[in-house]
């Protein structure tokens, strides 16, 4: 292809020809590279390909760490499964939601402190959502014995059909909490 024949493709056809290339998440860097454009110009087209998608496709760009890639969209995440003979989403179990709600609500966090929040061990519970790939570790605490940081990972963000974390419901404290709040054994 001819640099004159490549400018006649816009932009955002070239970023969406890369996203569904990219092995894994990219940064809008690497993806400004390879264009040889800003990364300021990159940014740019990557939100107007998402703005593109927005207006229901059956793509979508999600975000997570300050990566992106292409996904297919929630809405239709039913009938890729059937197509594929995919089985239901996985099933997570009570204790399985409830610590990947603390994680991704209060991230980073140890198990120490994930433990102090339900109130039981969460071993268990962080081993199986390590395995499904819910959750990673992100880094080590200063603290005595550098307890690991937990947090959320892209495939999180697919499981819940989410492009970001900033979709995530507002966290709402129930107004029997707030004396509770001021006497809190762990802080923020």
């Amino acid at each position: 292809m001819t640099e004159l024949q490549e400018k006649t493709i816009s932009l955002e056809a070239r970023l969406e020809a890369l996203l569904f290339v990219a092995a894994s998440p990219v940064t809008p860097a690497q993806m400004a590279e390879a264009l040889g454009i800003k990364v300021a110009e990159a940014e740019a087209g990557l939100r107007a390909l998402e703005a593109q998608y927005a207006l229901g496709r059956g793509l979508s760009l999600q975000w997570h760490a300050g990566r992106v890639q292409l996904t297919t969209a929630p809405q239709v995440s039913a009938v890729v499964e059937t197509f594929l003979g995919l089985e239901a989403t996985a099933r997570l179990s009570r204790a399985a939601v409830e610590a990947l709600t603390i994680i991704a609500y209060r991230q980073p966090i140890t198990r120490p402190a994930i433990d102090a929040i339900r109130g039981v061990s969460s071993d268990g519970v962080l081993r199986s959502l390590l395995n499904k790939g819910l959750v990673q570790e992100i880094g080590r605490s200063d603290g005595p014995g550098r307890p690991i940081f937990f947090g959320t990972t892209a495939e999180f963000l697919q499981h819940f059909g989410l492009t970001s974390l900033s979709e995530l419901p507002a966290f709402e404290q129930p107004e029997d909490q707030g004396e509770i709040s001021e006497n809190r054994l762990l802080k923020d």
